[in-house]
């Protein structure tokens, strides 16, 4: 029984160092949890009396863990409307505290790209970009060469990063006036949101995307803007994002993409958005994390 404490203790040493990987592999807290709580029954299984190093013994097999679950995740893949009909308006409330600085921790939309790319790429471009393991230790756990490996890892930093013509400075213009209009709405500013917007502003959106006797295009600055205030709980829980090449907004509560803002800036105004919801088109977009 001492011998088991003694392991207990130190696997907690390094249940934090795992949980934030398997929450970064799975964008979700209680999965996450539910790695790390295997990886301490298959240490509590295993012979450990020639593991020099466990916290690399640990990382390797929380990851194993991790890309089964991802893989399986991927055979049924859920749709971003499932956590909507589950929670109904909720969805959009402020995430569960213990969750929220989780995502704080890594960024939502970090969360948002990562779920866009496969299983191996996931796992491969957490453990290299984010905990810094050499792609020689990666390569066992995907089932790859190195050097495959390694390509994996590309293809989701390139996924990550996006590919855009737009000029750096009119990316910055950008993010300057949708980070106003986002804050404006995150405060329920009626008058900031009034500054942000075009007078002749624009808001078309999905259905799917609307409470019910909404309307699926809103025109006019005072219109747009009261309807945002209206909306305020969305955007407690939206962030920052390159959408198909351009700084846009994503609605993403506890990590999980609902909504896409698609906008267009004009001068230093908004000037037009576009709200997706339909699943089918919230895949087809290039999503990516804005540089800082």
């Amino acid at each position: 029984m001492r011998a088991e404490d003694a392991l207990a203790r130190r696997f907690e040493t390094h249940r934090a160092h795992l949980r934030a990987v398997a929450y970064r592999m799975l964008g979700s807290l209680s999965e996450a949890d539910d790695a790390v709580q295997e990886t301490w029954l298959r240490l509590a299984r295993a012979d450990t009396d020639e593991v020099a190093n466990l916290a690399g013994w640990l990382t390797t097999v929380v990851s194993r863990i991790c890309l089964d679950m991802l893989r399986t995740r991927a055979a049924r893949r859920e749709e971003p409307m499932d956590l909507l009909a589950e929670l109904g308006d909720a969805a959009y409330d402020r995430d569960p505290e213990h969750e929220a600085v989780l995502i704080d921790s890594v960024g939502r939309a970090l969360l948002v790209v990562l779920d866009t790319l496969g299983p191996d790429e996931r796992v491969a471009f957490v453990l290299h970009d984010l905990f810094a393991v050499p792609f020689e230790q990666i390569a066992p756990i995907v089932g790859r060469t190195t050097a495959t490996t390694k390509k994996l890892a590309s293809r989701a930093r390139q996924r990550t990063r996006g590919g855009t013509t737009t000029p750096p400075t009119e990316l910055a213009e950008q993010r300057r006036v949708v980070e106003a209009f986002l804050t404006a709405a995150r405060g329920g500013d009626l008058d900031a949101l009034l500054a942000v917007l075009a007078p002749d502003v624009v808001r078309v959106a999905d259905p799917a995307a609307l409470p019910s006797g909404m309307s699926a295009v809103v025109r006019g600055a005072r219109a747009v803007a009261e309807e945002t205030v209206l909306l305020q709980r969305r955007s407690r829980v939206a962030t920052l994002a390159l959408v198909n090449g351009a700084v846009g907004v994503l609605v993403a509560p506890r990590g999980r993409l609902l909504l896409a803002l698609m906008v267009t800036v004009r001068g230093d105004r908004v000037a037009r958005y576009e709200v997706i919801a339909d699943p089918a088109r919230l895949r087809e977009l290039d999503l990516a994390v804005p540089a800082a």
